[in-house]
């Protein structure tokens, strides 16, 4: 213990030193916080669209309408022809065309059907699919009102309505759903990347040599070069927290102590691949290429932006190794949703388990010369 001692009041102190390096850590990642959960919207407004009306009747106005007003589109171009409207979309001014066929009013009253065509422009595949679907569901809500209102003796008739309730976060509110997920990419960088700058960083000093011929024992080193970040971490994650209160509005529901619990445990399994990392580099460079190689992959495919559930299942199955993407949903089922061990235990137990292995692995990987 004494050993060990020494090696964090030494550690400390040369973290403590560069102020340069402990506003970086503990800053850059707070201006992030700030700046991407706005940002990351999954909400998609003020769509283009292109109308061409070649009805002209009231029933059409009245469908256009409904359509600017929804707040989901902006009319850009209202057209007497439909290459017109389609020459908006392929000059990229409008995201959809809307063509109202001729006839629209008579032929719903006679025929009691009409079909109206949209043309939408899949280059933003995201922007594509949502708007898409915006649309349809205006025009189905537009279709059952004018029934409604032309079928007045069926008013009468027995009908079903849906009530629909969203838990944990009823007003759909976007940065409540990222601030969390953003929170673990952030600290993760942050930590992983910097525990292994640290020991390349000896490396290239020739500090670490004089260690090596020391008789500390190599656990002892590692886990001397772990707890600084550690606290590092937590510090962070608390600020982090808090900004998030602050600007967001976004308070734990469940217990500080099960989230600060699964933090430390997510941590040290992430600390272990950062010394890993630096097992295995010789130079700063090498580092942070490794670092970022697995940062990236950890927030494309850790849930951050995408839901797991809906990648293929081999994806799933590497997702399934990523500490990240499990203390990403242990973040959001506390904060969000105020769960207990008992719900997150299945995480938990990923966490243990793939940390065990890093750091038993980094421990074995460090090459000590006495």
């Amino acid at each position: 213990m004494k050993t060990l001692r020494f090696l964090l009041e030494k550690e400390f102190r040369q973290l403590l030193r560069n102020r340069q390096l402990m506003r970086t850590l503990l800053l850059a990642p707070l201006i992030q916080l700030i700046l991407l959960p706005t940002a990351a919207d999954y909400s998609v407004k003020d769509i283009g669209i292109a109308v061409t009306d070649n009805d002209h009747s009231t029933t059409s106005r009245r469908l256009i309408e409904k359509i600017v007003s929804s707040g989901y589109f902006r009319l850009i171009g209202y057209t007497d022809g439909y290459p017109q409207a389609l020459k908006m979309v392929e000059q990229d001014k409008a995201d959809l065309a809307l063509q109202i066929p001729i006839h629209l009013e008579r032929d719903l009253v006679r025929e009691n059907q009409k079909q109206v065509f949209v043309s939408i422009n899949a280059i933003e595949g995201t922007k594509a699919n949502l708007g898409g679907a915006y649309l349809r569901s205006i025009v189905s809500d537009f279709d059952d009102e004018i029934r409604l209102q032309w079928n007045v003796a069926q008013s009468d008739a027995p009908t079903v309505s849906v009530a629909s309730s969203n838990w944990y976060n009823p007003y759909l509110k976007f940065p409540l759903y990222m601030v969390p997920a953003i929170l673990v990419t952030l600290v993760t960088a942050m930590v992983a990347m910097q525990s292994a700058f640290n020991i390349v960083q000896e490396k290239e000093s020739g500090t670490i040599e004089q260690i090596n011929v020391t008789p500390i024992r190599k656990h002892i080193f590692i886990i001397g070069k772990m707890i600084p970040f550690l606290v590092l971490g937590i510090v962070l994650f608390t600020m982090g927290l808090l900004v998030g209160w602050a600007l967001y509005g976004v308070r734990p529901v469940g217990s500080l102590l099960t989230l600060y619990g699964s933090l430390v445990i997510y941590l040290l399994s992430m600390l272990g691949l950062g010394l890993l990392l630096a097992t295995y580099s010789g130079t700063q460079q090498q580092a942070m290429s490794l670092s970022f190689f697995f940062i990236n992959i950890f927030n494309m495919m850790s849930g951050v932006f995408t839901a797991v559930d809906s990648m293929p299942g081999w994806a799933q199955a590497i997702v399934a190794s990523f500490p990240p993407s499990h203390f990403i949903r242990i973040m959001r089922m506390v904060v969000l949703k105020g769960s207990g061990i008992g719900d997150i235990k299945y995480e938990l137990a990923w966490m243990v388990g793939i940390g065990a292995i890093l750091n038993i692995w980094a421990v074995l990987n460090y090459r000590k010369t006495a």
